[in-house]
């Protein structure tokens, strides 16, 4: 990548521009005029910074605007062109990788390249070279991408490039290894924040108080307040999987009793279900569950898609816990918005979305309620990758 401002030692004037391009990712474009209001700088001055940016290729000059009467002032907006942004999901036994332009949009996406993460070097060199490989067929210039995000499972600390559940060496943590081998900038991400983190600027929300909940094998979450990552004090904010809300005797994966995830997420819904199968229970998942004594997700949702009672209810049990747990978050938040997604929202649909919403009005307070707005992730499967993808953008700015 060539050297640009964003490379050298922060100053005002750095600062300054920097402030300006975050304005233009956050409101679209601007006039010299408003620009000046906005960072509190002269109109003298925010031209210069102006033309500088020109200058190197990260603005444009969009015309006139459209206003009618008077001089009509000169707008000025983001290059999509002045550099790229790659993000990648890791996820259970493939890699889904994005490509953004500076401006965010989307011109490159995958969501099917094989690949299994393990807690070994070999595994970051192979993730690094389909990366490569990818950016070389879609005939994307190496030396125009600005930077990479990794979106990975569990507790991941952005700063050092640490993965509780994948880093192998504490000398050598996965982002400097990429950033060996790859040369680029690299950010290494809570998959749940980098969703929360795409829906939030990649899907065009205007909400600035949100919460994006992660219903995949796990449950996760990501928070957006006052319009910005919330990642708490030691970079752990979002396990709202390990929220102590059900009483059901179930073991979770972090040793503790009675965690949400344990009854409202995909390894609970395969659990459950292979509880009702065991017993007997009528289903079409039965034959298979006899035959190899276990059922997938996979399975289960197209049980769900064939409008299989039991694989139906125990959705439904699953959006009801969920909703339960919502409605806490939506008392103690009052969010604008809460976005669900992940795997298991995205497959079971409405069948999941339903008793959410039914559970959220029955436990919420009216106050909080009236104002909080429930949707389906827009972005789908491509959140994580789009939302790494920005979430490096973002670092390099300096705006998170």
């Amino acid at each position: 990548m060539r050297e640009t401002f964003l490379e050298r030692k922060d100053n005002k004037n750095t600062l300054l521009k920097k402030t300006i391009l975050f304005l233009c990712i956050e409101h679209g474009e601007h006039s010299i005029s408003a620009l000046s209001d906005a960072i509190g700088a002269s109109v003298p001055t925010v031209t210069k910074l102006i033309g500088e940016l020109i200058d190197e290729g990260f603005m444009i000059d969009l015309g006139k605007s459209g206003t009618s009467g008077g001089r009509r002032p000169s707008i000025y907006g983001l290059n999509p062109e002045a550099g790229y942004f790659v993000g990648v999901d890791i996820r259970n036994s493939h890699a889904c990788i994005a490509v953004t332009d500076f401006k965010g949009g989307l011109i490159a996406f995958r969501d099917d390249i094989p690949f299994k993460m393990l807690a070994n070097e070999e595994s970051v060199h192979n993730i690094a070279s389909s990366i490569r490989e990818f950016i070389s067929r879609e005939n994307i210039e190496w030396n125009k991408i600005m930077g990479l995000g990794v979106s990975i499972p569990g507790r991941v600390n952005p700063v050092t490039g640490y993965s509780n559940n994948y880093s192998f060496d504490d000398s050598r943590p996965i982002s400097r290894i990429l950033e060996e081998d790859l040369g680029i900038h690299i950010v290494l991400e809570n998959d749940s924040r980098a969703m929360t983190y795409g829906e939030y600027l990649g899907g065009g929300l205007k909400e600035k108080n949100m919460l994006y909940v992660n219903v995949s094998w796990g449950l996760g979450m990501g928070i957006i307040a006052d319009g910005r990552l919330y990642y708490g004090t030691s970079g752990f904010s979002g396990e709202f999987g390990h929220f102590p809300l059900l009483d059901n005797g179930q073991m979770c994966r972090c040793g503790k009793l009675g965690c949400l995830e344990t009854g409202a997420s995909g390894s609970a819904l395969v659990r459950m279900i292979s509880d009702k199968l065991a017993e007997g229970r009528a289903s079409s998942l039965a034959p298979k569950f006899k035959a190899e004594g276990k059922v997938s997700l996979n399975d289960i949702f197209d049980a769900v898609r064939n409008e299989d009672t039991l694989a139906i209810e125990t959705v439904e049990k699953i959006g009801t816990n969920l909703g339960k747990g919502l409605a806490g978050l939506i008392n103690i938040f009052n969010p604008q918005l809460v976005v669900i997604g992940g795997k298991m929202a995205v497959a079971a649909g409405d069948y999941l979305m339903l008793p959410i919403r039914t559970a959220i009005k029955r436990h919420v307070l009216n106050i909080a309620n009236q104002d909080t707005s429930i949707k389906l992730t827009k972005l789908r499967q491509k959140a994580a990758p789009i939302g790494a993808a920005l979430l490096v953008r973002s670092r390099i700015l300096g705006m998170l």
